[in-house]
């Protein structure tokens, strides 16, 4: 930025950096969103998430495909993993795009950081340490992946220092060269190595077909705001719109922040959300997107969401990261990306960790690879910006799988309904409901609060201490006269502005 870029080449450098020292968390060979725009040419969504694979397959090959238990500690999940666990990526293709749609700065410089750290190696952080910690059965399942996450043999320490020259020499080679041909040598990588002979499901007829779709954000009135976020594939969007709603609609946002009553009226919305997830809400993003944007609109609840609403009441009485730019001519970016887990295999001589999204049961709610071949896989991130008028305010967004739904709205009501300031809103204890399990996080909760937490959910799932399990949103805001932000310290968010 201080170079003469914008917001979009600091959102794309940032994230192509990203996929260097964040590298159990994102990749090129994963796929993500951005929402993005100013007050004078509009705001729109850049959608490069995964599709499914299989085109032209006339029968299905034996699959590379297994499971994989993750241990949070608290909790444990359990994710697929092998080489049928991948997805067509978008992230290469859809940073080149948005950086083609609005970069100021040339390519190589955009590159230049992600490139440095790549070929000359950077110090591994805290939080990175201890993700790779938890990915480390993935990570182990193949030679490759293991020789980039642990060149020692063992776990890397904070401080220790990470490389990947070949993901460093693509990089070069796509700043200084022909993108073009990068591109072609990294589909060509896919399809060789992942493609049905290999127990995957990519093959040429996929990667030809693949394209970073543009989309007009979903849009959610909230008393003096409008919130822009990701529409229909998306799952994410649609839920956190929901949830805006009827927060809307009870009056959320009067109790004391933090209070007993907080926290109560806080996951009864959460156990709303989830029940109106499990009422055939994914099936709606394909067959009715125009349902969820209706939803979200304000004109009432429709009448599947309030069976959802009833089903709760009857049931319930008893990986990812994000970047966030706002510049000096108020362009606001908010990008969203994510490899899932990874699914344990490298692209060879590219150093790039292939996803695993057709192995996460979060986003594949019918079962593992029931959707047909080139369908736009429907996800949970929602990058987010938040304008009064058409003036951007914040821009924000979160890593964490299935949780980014509840993380999202809770900064957004933190903000918004509780009026709480920008680090507190971010940093602020969250809780997450799936089904009828209430996970929270105690610290910063009084006793009482906590008490009243475990008498209505009492088979909750307490975290002491603020825990990656509940995402990490890192959001930027655009005050009258400064720009200013928050990150989350749950996953070492930082702020950094440009002078």
């Amino acid at each position: 930025m201080r170079r003469g870029g914008n917001a979009v080449d600091a959102v794309v450098a940032a994230k192509l950096a990203a996929t260097v020292t964040e590298l159990p968390l994102t990749s090129l060979c994963g796929g993500g969103a951005c929402v993005w725009g100013n007050a004078d040419d509009g705001y729109e969504v850049l959608d490069f998430f995964a599709s499914t694979p299989g085109l032209g397959l006339a029968t299905r090959p034996p699959l590379d495909f297994a499971p994989v238990t993750v241990d949070f500690g608290e909790t444990t999940q359990t994710f697929h993993v092998g080489k049928a666990a991948a997805a067509v990526p978008g992230e290469l293709v859809g940073l080149l795009e948005l950086h083609r749609r609005a970069g100021r700065v040339p390519l190589r410089e955009v590159v230049a950081p992600a490139v440095g750290w790549a070929r000359d190696g950077f110090a591994v952080s805290p939080q990175i340490a201890a993700i790779i910690g938890l990915v480390a059965p993935i990570a182990r399942r193949s030679p490759a992946v293991a020789r980039l996450f642990f060149p020692a043999g063992g776990l890397p320490h904070a401080g220790d220092r990470l490389a990947n020259p070949d993901l460093g020499d693509f990089l070069h080679a796509l700043g200084e060269g022909d993108p073009a041909t990068q591109v072609a040598r990294y589909w060509a990588s896919l399809v060789d190595n992942f493609g049905p002979a290999q127990g995957g499901l990519i093959t040429a007829r996929d990667v030809a077909a693949y394209a970073p779709v543009v989309r007009e954000p979903l849009r959610v009135g909230i008393g003096p705001y409008t919130v822009l976020t990701n529409p229909p594939p998306s799952a994410g969007g649609g839920l956190i719109g929901a949830g805006l709603r009827i927060a809307e609609r009870l009056g959320i946002g009067d109790e004391e922040f933090l209070s007993s009553e907080h926290q109560l009226a806080m996951a009864a919305l959460l156990a709303t959300v989830s029940a109106i997830r499990q009422s055939g809400y994914d099936q709606r993003l394909h067959a009715d997107p125009d349902s969820i944007r209706a939803l979200v609109a304000g004109d009432g609840i429709p009448a599947w969401v309030e069976r959802a609403r009833a089903l709760l009441t009857e049931n319930q009485l008893g990986a990812t990261t994000h970047i966030s730019v706002i510049d000096a001519e108020r362009m606001a970016v908010a990008m969203t990306t994510s490899n899932g887990e990874g699914c344990g295999q490298l692209l060879p001589g590219l150093g790039m960790h292939v996803n695993n999204f057709l192995g996460e049961e979060d986003i594949n709610p019918n079962g593992f690879h029931q959707l047909p071949p080139g369908t736009r896989m429907s996800t949970m991130m929602s990058p987010t910006i938040v304008v009064a008028g058409d003036r951007p305010c914040f821009a924000l967004g979160s890593g964490g799988s299935n949780r980014i739904r509840s993380v999202i709205l809770q900064a957004l009501l933190n903000l918004l309904a509780y009026r709480r300031p920008l680090d507190e809103a971010v940093n602020a204890a969250r809780l997450h409901v799936e089904g009828g399990q209430l996970w929270f996080e105690s610290s910063g909760l009084e006793a009482s609060a906590i008490a009243a937490l475990h008498a209505a959910w009492p088979a909750a799932t307490r975290f002491d201490q603020a825990s990656v399990f509940f995402g990490g949103v890192n959001c930027v805001a655009s005050g009258h006269d400064n720009l200013y932000g928050a990150g989350d310290r749950r996953r070492g968010g930082v702020v950094v502005v440009a002078r």
